[in-house]
């Protein structure tokens, strides 16, 4: 059965850095664009960061544009999203989708079909 895990959140102060990773098992992310989303309470999902399945298009919120870096490794099935100078802002459950596509990617959360069950991230003193 398809499956995306996130790992790798988790308690940061500000300014401090965090790396998440999303994990596939069941398919392979060759074929697939992945997306990071987050969700604080009260708020709607928002698109966070975006790969193409080549990693030749890579897109990013203009509020974590130059703190934030998605990668992938598709020989590990496994997508990356570094994040430095965490704010406080950035606390809230953060997570990975897939979305079968041929070129680009999208910020959208009704573009994605497959979806993990997210990690917090707490960016507090």
């Amino acid at each position: 059965q398809p499956q995306l895990v996130e790992s790798g959140g988790g308690l940061v102060q500000p300014g401090g850095s965090l790396r998440l990773s999303c994990a596939a098992s069941g398919f392979t992310l060759n074929y697939f664009a992945i997306g990071w989303f987050r969700q604080a309470p009260g708020k709607e999902r928002e698109g966070v960061s975006c790969i193409s399945k080549s990693s030749d298009i890579m897109r990013y919120a203009e509020s974590v544009k130059g703190r934030f870096t998605i990668s992938r490794d598709n020989a590990k099935n496994t997508v990356y999203l570094q994040m430095n100078n965490l704010q406080p802002e950035d606390t809230a459950v953060y997570y990975c989708a897939a979305e079968l596509r041929t070129y680009g990617c999208m910020l959208s959360v009704s573009q994605y079909g497959y979806w993990g069950q997210g990690t917090q991230v707490t960016v507090s003193t």
